[in-house]
C-alpha cells in the first residue's frame, strides 16, 4: 500500500499553472509518488500538460475527483483525457447535495449513476465514489452506505472510502473495510479532533487533524486497508485552519512513516 497525497488538501497553490507547478514539485520532494486530483478545485489544465508534470516529478495520478455531471454528461471525453495521463480511476466526491438524506434522493442517484458506473466498467476504468459522514445516516432503516454496496454491481464501483468520515461518522470502520475487501483499492485518510472548548476553531463539523494527530485509530485501520488489498492510500485535510496545508500534509506522511506500519 502506497501513501498519496490527495492535492484537494493543497488546492489553494494550484489555482494557476506555474503554482500548479509548483506544488506537483514540493509534494514530489516530500517523497510522495502518487497524487489524486480533483479536477473542479483546480485551476483548467490540459491533459498533456498533466501528463508531463507528473512524469518531470516522477508522480502517478492514482484517481481523480470530476464534477458530478461531468461522468454522466460527458463521459467520453472524461475518459479519453484521463486516459492521456493514465489514470483509469475516475471518480466522484460525493452524492450530489439534493440527492441526500432521502430515499427518494438516493433512489434519483441510483437510477443516474449505476447505468454511468457499468458503462465505465464495459470502457475498462472503475468508478469511484467518495464518502462524507452523511453516508451514514439511516434512510429508512438502513444507512447510505449499506444501500450502494448492495444496489452498485460489484464489479462497477469502488469506494474511496473516506476512513476519516467514516471514524467521525461512528461507523464500525474495521468491519466496513472487511465488507469492502477487494473494492477499496484507492481510499482517503483523514483524521479529526474534538472542536477545542476555548473557541479558537471555528468549526461546525469535525475538527480535521493531521493522521496520528487526531482520534481515528490508524494503527488498526492501515493493517486492515492493507489486508483489504488497498493500492493507494491518499492523505486528505479538507480544512487546515490556520495552518499551512503542505506542513498538515507533509506532517501526515512523516507521522505514519514515524509508525513504521506499512
Amino acid at each position: 500500500m502506497e501513501i498519496g497525497a490527495q492535492l484537494y488538501t493543497v488546492r489553494q497553490y494550484m489555482q494557476n499553472l506555474d503554482d500548479f507547478a509548483a506544488t506537483l514539485k514540493k509534494v514530489a520532494a516530500m517523497g510522495f509518488k502518487s497524487v489524486q486530483v480533483s479536477l473542479g478545485a483546480v485551476c483548467p489544465f490540459e491533459p498533456e500538460w498533466l501528463r508531463d508534470q507528473l512524469q518531470e516529478n516522477g508522480l502517478v495520478c492514482a484517481v481523480t475527483h470530476v464534477k458530478n455531471m461531468d461522468v454522466v454528461e460527458n463521459l467520453e471525453q472524461v475518459v479519453k483525457e484521463h486516459a492521456v495521463y493514465g489514470c483509469r480511476n475516475i471518480g466522484i466526491g460525493g452524492m450530489p447535495g439534493p440527492m441526500r438524506n432521502t430515499l427518494e434522493g438516493y433512489e434519483e442517484f441510483c437510477k443516474m449513476y449505476i447505468p454511468v458506473a457499468e458503462k465505465m466498467r464495459d470502457m475498462g476504468v472503475k468508478f469511484q465514489y467518495h464518502n462524507h459522514e452523511f453516508e451514514f445516516n439511516k434512510v429508512y432503516g438502513t444507512s447510505v452506505m449499506e444501500r450502494m454496496m448492495e444496489d452498485f454491481p460489484a464489479d462497477s464501483v469502488d469506494f474511496t472510502l473516506d476512513v476519516g468520515w467514516a471514524d467521525f461518522a461512528g461507523a464500525d470502520v474495521l468491519k466496513l473495510i472487511d465488507t469492502l475487501s477487494g473494492r477499496l483499492s484507492r481510499i482517503h485518510l483523514k483524521d479529526h479532533a474534538d472542536i477545542p472548548e476555548d473557541g479558537s476553531i471555528e468549526e461546525t463539523r469535525a475538527y480535521l487533524r493531521p493522521i496520528y494527530e487526531g482520534k481515528a485509530p490508524y494503527d488498526l485501520y492501515i493493517p486492515a486497508l492493507k489486508k483489504a488489498g488497498c493500492e493507494y492510500a491518499l492523505i486528505e485535510q479538507d480544512k487546515c485552519y490556520d495552518e499551512d496545508p503542505m506542513d498538515c500534509l507533509e506532517r501526515s506522511l512523516r507521522n505514519i512513516q514515524a509508525r513504521n506500519i506499512l
